[in-house]
């Protein structure tokens, strides 16, 4: 391999971690919308476009290990490749957890008097403004933009703790819907996991800004306070 490989290897690996970027955000951001209509069909298509994001994850992790392998030592190539590797897996599970909304749709859509918390409709509108952020910071490898999106991850905690008040009182109220509100109640769930994921990806890069690590940072302070 000559001297200019390793760097077109990683323009390129970029280029493609950006195609699974978008695919992975216009992929929430339909499973958004087949929940806010209760879509069966738009819910579908996020389904089915799972598996082309599976496979480029995989395709990106294994030109991840070619790059190691062939022997790149630079401080600066070593930590995009981790980064890569980190967001890759995130952008990965996005895409499972997108899926994931759109099979509760259909349970959802069977009934409506399952009625979908207004508090549920804006922990979707945060989950995919903070991964639309998320991204755009690793773009422009924006730090003071990437720090905003960790900042929002702890309201999008309070508004899930908020749907599953709501629904767990639905329940009682109406026990004959407990399928039907066990499914908002696990569209909420996958809608929190996306907006960790986003965090995750943002931690990330701050990583890639400062070389210093992140992740982990909240809980631990959290284990300390209690």
């Amino acid at each position: 391999m000559n001297a200019d490989a390793p760097a077109y290897d990683m323009k390129q690996l970029r280029m493609k971690l950006l195609r699974l970027s978008a695919l992975a955000e216009e992929n929430t951001r339909r499973a958004v919308l087949a929940l806010r209509g209760r879509d069966r069909a738009t819910a579908d298509v996020v389904i089915a476009n799972e598996a082309e994001i599976n496979a480029l994850e995989i395709e990106i992790e294994q030109d991840c290990v070619r790059l190691l392998s062939n022997g790149i030592n630079e401080r600066r190539d070593v930590q995009n490749i981790v980064s890569v590797l980190r967001i890759n897996t995130d952008l990965e599970r996005i895409g499972d957890l997108a899926a994931n909304v759109a099979r509760h749709v259909a349970d959802v859509s069977q009934c409506e008097q399952a009625l979908l918390p207004a508090q549920l409709l804006r922990m979707a509108d945060c989950a995919l403004a903070m991964l639309h952020q998320a991204l755009d910071a690793f773009v422009d490898l924006d730090a003071v933009s990437a720090r905003e999106v960790c900042g929002l991850d702890d309201e999008v905690d309070e508004l899930n703790r908020v749907v599953h008040s709501l629904v767990r009182d639905r329940i009682v109220a109406s026990p004959q819907l407990t399928d039907n509100l066990l499914s908002v109640l696990g569209a909420a769930r996958q809608l929190e996991r996306i907006a960790d994921c986003a965090t995750n990806i943002a931690e990330d890069v701050l990583y890639l800004v400062s070389g210093s690590v992140f992740r982990h940072s909240k809980t631990d302070s959290h284990a300390t306070d209690a």
